[in-house]
């Protein structure tokens, strides 16, 4: 018999390409996914693994298993899904994820619906940005995940996931008080090639974009600092430090000397959740995705 856990082992290795990266998806160490496939080699009687300079690689058999185990752990998933489903309540654990902002403007309203509506089921909250978000549902580590993409740059969805849309979040440039432009009714992100910008963290999604937008315009923009936490950005405006693209999504409260500047061509981020297609059937799901949609409707006025 093949044991369930080290196929999911053998599942992580093939779509990490590593041992280091099974592991950390897995939240194990690395020494446990060896010992897993070594113990799944024996049970198979046939050698998956192979070293491939400093790290590994699948033999031909070992690929073929992971293709098996692909389909089984969805089955998995599947049969978990047609039970929670048979019994009709939205019981036990979710895991769900959420990009920061979201996780301060959409995430509590979410969660005390499902709490008030849903008192046997238990969700944990994890804040991760939206590409890491996307591979961990993938992986089946996040059952439903808070995501993100601009109205100029698509976030990449793979194969076996569903999506539904919660709301389009407009974003403005913030700017010091003092900043010649702050009266503005309106601007172009052009105004501002001359200025030092404010950004995410180098490798986030939403600094990528800032990078695609500007230089697509023909600006080389001046990076001068970056933090991930988005009231640490506006806090580094207030000082004078810069301007940024501050979205509305769990802006508030604004801190003193920020201003706000809708621009002209309008800047829109769209937000929406995503869960594996395997899982549709699950009430926990269903409740979760409806609570999410729920929270984005009531915001949309203030958009």
């Amino acid at each position: 018999m093949l044991n369930l856990e080290r196929l999911r082992t053998l599942d992580a290795l093939a779509r990490h390409g590593s041992v280091s990266g099974a592991a950390a998806g897995l939240h194990v160490t690395t020494s446990a996914v060896s010992q897993q496939m070594a113990k799944l080699e024996r049970e198979v009687g046939q050698q998956l693994l192979a070293k491939n300079g400093r790290g590994v690689r699948l033999t031909d058999a070992g690929r073929l298993l992971a293709e098996h185990a692909a389909r089984i752990l969805s089955q998995v998933e599947l049969a978990q899904a047609d039970l929670e489903e048979q019994r009709g309540k939205a019981v036990g654990e979710l895991r769900l994820s959420a990009f920061p902002t979201a996780m301060r403007g959409l995430l509590p309203a979410t969660l005390s619906a499902l709490r008030a509506d849903h008192p046997g089921l238990r969700v944990g909250c994890h804040e991760l940005e939206p590409t890491p978000a996307v591979a961990a549902v993938v992986r089946g580590d996040i059952d439903v995940a808070v995501v993100l993409d601009w109205y100029n740059k698509p976030l990449p969805i793979p194969d076996g996931l569903a999506k539904a849309p919660l709301l389009d979040d407009p974003a403005d440039v913030a700017m010091p008080a003092a900043h010649p432009l702050a009266d503005r009714v309106e601007v172009d992100l052009e105004d501002f090639a001359d200025d030092e910008w404010i950004t995410w963290a180098e490798g986030e999604f939403c600094h990528e974009w800032l990078m695609f937008t500007l230089r697509g315009k023909g600006i080389e923009p001046r990076v001068a600092h970056r933090a991930e936490e988005h009231h640490t950005r506006l806090a580094l405006v207030a000082a004078g430090l810069g301007v940024c693209v501050a979205p509305r999504l769990g802006r508030d409260p604004m801190p003193a000397g920020v201003r706000t500047v809708p621009v002209r061509q309008r800047v829109r981020r769209h937000v929406y959740v995503v869960w594996r297609a395997d899982a549709d059937r699950r009430p926990s799901i269903r409740a979760a995705v409806e609570a999410l949609r729920a929270a984005g409707a009531g915001l949309r006025g203030h958009a």
